[in-house]
Parts: structure tokens; sequence; C-alpha cells
């Protein structure tokens, strides 16, 4: 049971690093790919803890790490989109150079 919980956290892992490396044009969906390869973090430390015995403090403040850049991301996300109408890098890239 132990390796089957490593290797489903690591391939969850390496499917939010593909989907944040191939959709890197839109900014949701980068966040989105973000949350996700954090989330599979979080299961690869509580899988390491419960294996080890060891104490469940850092996972705590993983936690609170991750919903703070939770929250920060859809705010980032809605100023954009207030300034530039949608959520493609490309173009607050092109606006913001002229």
């Amino acid at each position: 049971m132990y390796m089957f919980s490593i290797f489903t956290s690591l391939l969850l892992y390496f499917s939010g690093v593909y989907v944040f490396s191939s959709k890197r044009k839109h900014l949701l969906m980068v966040l989105l790919s973000l949350e996700y390869i954090v989330l599979s973090l979080f299961m690869l430390i509580i899988v390491f803890l419960i294996e080890f015995d060891y104490d469940y403090l850092f996972p705590v403040i993983f936690l609170v790490f991750s919903v703070w850049e939770g929250a920060l991301g859809p705010s980032i996300l809605v100023s954009m989109i207030r300034s530039h109408g949608n959520d493609y890098f490309f173009n607050s890239f092109v606006l913001s150079l002229c």
C-alpha cells in the first residue's frame, strides 16, 4: 500500500507538471495545475510522515502556505482580467510593452 501511494502521488505530480508546461498561455490553467501539484506534494508528504511516524506540524504549515498561494492566484487573475480583458499571457505582455 505504501508503494502504491507513492506511485500515485508521483504520477499526480508529473501530470500536474505536464499540464503546467503545456498550458502555459492561460493563467487560470497555470494556477489550477499549480494547485494540483501542491495537492500531490501534500499527499506525498502525508504518506511519508505516516510511514515513518513523524510529527504532523510540517503538513499544517505546508497547507497554510498552499492556501495562501491558492488565494493569491485568483486575485491576480481577477486583477489581470479587469485590466487586460482576458487571461492570456501573450496579450498582457504585449499591452504592457506599449
